[in-house]
């Protein structure tokens, strides 16, 4: 390999291995009490012959398909761009690799209260920013799995690629040299000041990108207050409802809308009737949905692109009425470029974090009710060391001024929602979960 050869494949490895625009945001915004981390909780039908021991080694093995797990960030000099991933020429996987035992009865709300306390512990930044928790205990001898990982790792897409290169029946990696150096200040440098220039030749295309951005984001407009918005602690509690995806495909098709839409539909419905037990009604429900600027994501391009999508949706009128209102609304929102917002967001995120008004935006931000984040899932049942994958829960806990939000991931012909709520704010999320297991009873 010629010397100009080998210094374009430098640069494309330091493209690739420094922290995205979206990461850099997601490190900003990791203020506050709760932090910016992510993960699901599976739970894995296991037989007699399921060892932990094996297990354990099986993830040691397979996270050697996910180079970014053997990775770990840090800041570069000044002058030197944005921060780099690096191989950690110190990983165990032991450091990351954990079991547990789920407290009695075994039942779900214990594994996701383990869920909730375990994603909501901040992991050691001196190390891949990752973990996973084996938790025994459970009903019927089924075995738990939490994966958490910190969001600057990956978004909801990538996070599904992480666990597809962890289940059974991916191919061995390809040999990788481990740990590679990392790069020179002086590369570093060079690397950064390319990245500038580049930038700069891309001043052209910057108001139209701008436009497609304001766009996605739409005309800000204060929401109607509520007992929704309220600062978010740290003891937080998850709750799930399931659907069949069957059903609520069939009904959103009759009603002119997708699965999102009616998943949007039943989530205001049953907003409303938790708002009316409090005394309060509100025109409509702001709902910030996050949006990919990617269709499928692989692991040798993890981090984030994502925008978002603010939906003013209706809170009133019946079901089909809502699905049908949503689904005009979503069409006429939805953008060329989905995702488009997500620069835009990061550079105003970055200003806004290095002048310390992030944690008060945070606070007192008045543009949103809640988060619905909605990932699609595998269509066919994953295994895991033989033992097939029941269900994936997908978690992402409330932070700010937001106590309510939900998680939306489909899997094998099911689909899961998990509300994730403030313990102390809303000690009523029980009669959300039963809210929106009646909107969902409808559809089917």
């Amino acid at each position: 390999m010629s010397d100009a050869q080998l210094h374009e494949e430098t640069l494309a490895r330091l493209d690739e291995d420094r922290a995205g625009v979206g990461d850099v945001f997601n490190l900003a915004v990791d203020i506050g009490p709760v932090p910016m981390q992510v993960g699901a909780c599976l739970i894995l039908d296991a037989g007699p012959g399921f060892d932990l021991t094996r297990v354990r080694r099986s993830i040691a093995e397979r996270v050697c398909a996910v180079p970014r797990l053997r990775q770990r960030l840090v800041p570069t000099p000044l002058g030197c761009g944005r921060p780099l991933w690096i191989d950690d020429a110190a990983f165990d996987p032991d450091h990351h690799i954990h079991t547990a035992v789920c407290p009695s009865p075994g039942g779900e709300d214990a594994l996701l209260d383990l869920a909730a306390t375990t994603i909501g512990r901040p992991l050691d930044a001196s190390r891949p920013l990752w973990s996973i928790t084996l938790v025994t205990g459970l009903a019927d001898g089924r075995i738990g799995m939490i994966v958490c990982f910190h969001h600057v790792l990956a978004d909801g897409i990538g996070g599904l690629a992480v666990l597809g290169r962890l289940v059974d029946g991916m191919a061995a990696p390809a040999p990788r040299a481990f740990p590679v150096p990392a790069p020179s200040r002086r590369r570093l440098a060079a690397d950064a000041w390319r990245t500038r220039l580049r930038a700069l030749t891309g001043l052209p295309r910057a108001w139209p990108a701008i436009r497609r951005a304001a766009a996605e984001l739409g005309a800000p407009r204060p929401l109607t207050r509520c007992s929704l918005n309220a600062p978010a602690g740290v003891r937080q509690r998850l709750l799930t409802v399931t659907a069949s995806l069957a059903d609520v495909r069939r009904f959103a098709h009759v009603h002119g809308g997708t699965v999102n839409d009616a998943v949007l539909a039943a989530i205001t419905g049953a907003v409303r009737t938790l708002l009316a037990r409090r005394g309060e009604s509100i025109p409509d429900l702001v709902v910030s949905v996050p949006v990919s600027a990617r269709a499928s994501a692989t692991t040798a391009r993890l981090g984030n692109q994502v925008g978002v999508m603010p939906l003013r949706l209706p809170a009133r009128g019946a079901l089909g009425q809502r699905l049908e209102r949503t689904a005009t609304i979503t069409r006429a929102r939805k953008s060329t470029t989905p995702g488009a917002s997500s620069h835009l967001l990061a550079r105003v995120g970055a200003i806004l974090a290095r002048v310390h008004l992030m944690g008060w935006l945070l606070q007192h931000q008045n543009l949103i009710h809640t988060v619905v984040t909605n990932v699609r899932g595998p269509e066919e049942p994953l295994f895991f060391d033989g033992a097939r994958v029941e269900t994936i829960i997908p978690i992402s806990l409330v932070r700010g001024n937001v106590t309510v939000a939900f998680s939306v991931l489909s899997y094998a012909g099911s689909l899961v929602v998990t509300i994730v709520a403030d313990a102390e704010r809303v000690p009523d999320v029980p009669c959300l979960t039963r809210a929106l297991e009646e909107e969902f009873a409808a559809m089917s």
